[in-house]
């Protein structure tokens, strides 16, 4: 576990928004992205019969569709140790490989940091 009190404040920015919109949304993830010009988006896992969209790709989808070029930082706030191949590549898709994910257990604490 990393302390998250080393956090960026913007990094601890995102990781507290992605929190809040798993708790006020009720899902199991919820997930925050930052992109180049520092505006953030956030998002709920989507959950529809004829949809399915985990937290971080709904981020991505909602800074692509608002004029995003490229992400700073991603964020998942999750009970699940692991973030995904699809997670991964919708992030690399926008931001590049290098782009930090940063995963959060759902008390915000901050488990581990991945390249995209």
């Amino acid at each position: 576990m990393t302390d998250s009190l080393a956090l960026d404040p913007e990094d601890r920015k995102i990781i507290t928004l992605a929190r809040s919109a798993r708790a006020r949304n009720a899902v199991p993830e919820g997930a925050a992205v930052r992109d180049e010009t520092g505006r953030t988006y956030v998002a709920g896992t989507v959950a529809l019969p004829s949809l399915r969209l985990s937290a971080l790709q709904t981020a991505v989808a909602m800074a692509v569709a608002s004029g995003a070029t490229s992400l700073e930082a991603a964020a998942v706030v999750s009970a699940d140790d692991a973030l995904p191949e699809a997670d991964r590549s919708a992030v690399r898709d926008l931001g590049g490989a290098g782009t930090p994910v940063l995963l959060a257990a759902p008390d915000g604490s901050l488990r581990t940091t991945v390249p995209a």
